[in-house]
């Protein structure tokens, strides 16, 4: 089987301490759970900064630049993505301007999601004109977008971004289920999303609450990779009985991928195949 690709999730933008008391909030703690991360094992971290006064989401690039710097200390090959979620803000010029760091605090990655859409009780708004703004950013700063597809419509949305020459392959995908205005995480709709990806494509599969461990174990089966962390789902079990630690998640998919005699893929290689920069100093694409 291939090497499984782990894309960690550590916080997003919606759980709270008062939510679980295990979310890393402060730079601190994220780049604490980061360090625990990298030392099992993973490929990529997908990171959300967040406000040290009150832990509300922020998009301040000095926030996002102490939080690169310190995990770059201790794992100078680790891929770094850096969300630019419309989820709290919708401006481009706020959302793009982490992608504005540069030498070692420039982000290999920035996310892309492909379209606007529901969460449970609020929008993500992603206009034409904001995903065409931030994929020609990425584009002019060398840096490969993380491709968001909640639904098929928006893998299509990829194909016109393509002929538009704003994204160039390699391409990477994060197919995220179980959202209750989009995809269901099922067999059937994984497999629909999977089927439309362009060529040169890889791919992860995340899922929404309980629905995480599902599509985890679904990607590990079939040869792809996961997206996991409390950014999506902070309750270990589906009884939502003991609430999760990111570790405990990590480790969790340590022993379905060990079942599956797949190894997780070093940053190194993700690097490889995505045409990014060795890392080490030199961070986003060729």
């Amino acid at each position: 089987m291939t090497e499984l690709i782990v894309n960690f999730t550590p916080t997003g933008m919606i759980p709270t301490k008062e939510m679980t008391s295990h979310v890393p909030i402060s730079t601190d703690e994220i780049v604490e759970d980061v360090h625990e991360a990298y030392e099992l094992g993973i490929t990529m971290v997908h990171l959300h900064a967040r406000d040290p006064k009150d832990g509300t989401p922020t998009w301040f690039p000095d926030i996002y630049a102490d939080i690169i710097e310190r995990i770059r200390n201790f794992a100078p090959d680790l891929v770094i993505c850096a969300s630019l979620s419309g989820r709290t803000f919708h401006d481009l010029e706020k959302r793009a301007a982490v992608l504005d760091l540069d030498g070692d605090l420039k982000p290999d990655m920035g996310s892309l999601t492909l379209s606007s859409l529901n969460f449970n009780r609020q929008a993500s708004v992603n206009s034409p004109e904001v995903i065409m703004g931030l994929a020609s950013r990425m584009k002019e700063r060398k840096i490969k977008p993380e491709l968001e597809a909640f639904d098929a419509g928006m893998i299509n949305y990829s194909k016109y971004l393509i002929k538009k020459e704003l994204l160039y392959p390699p391409y990477y995908f994060n197919l995220i289920l179980g959202n209750i205005a989009c995809a269901q995480a099922d067999l059937l709709h994984a497999g629909l999303l999977i089927r439309d990806l362009p060529p040169q494509s890889y791919w992860s599969l995340g899922g929404i609450g309980d629905q995480q461990i599902v599509m985890n174990s679904v990607a590990i089966s079939i040869g792809g990779g996961v997206r996991v962390g409390l950014e999506d789902n902070y309750w270990f079990d589906s009884g939502r009985t003991k609430l999760a630690r990111n570790i405990d998640l990590l480790q969790r998919i340590n022993v379905i991928a060990q079942a599956n005699e797949r190894n997780i893929m070093k940053p190194a290689t993700l690097r490889e195949k995505l045409g990014l920069k060795a890392g080490h100093g030199e961070y986003g694409t060729l």
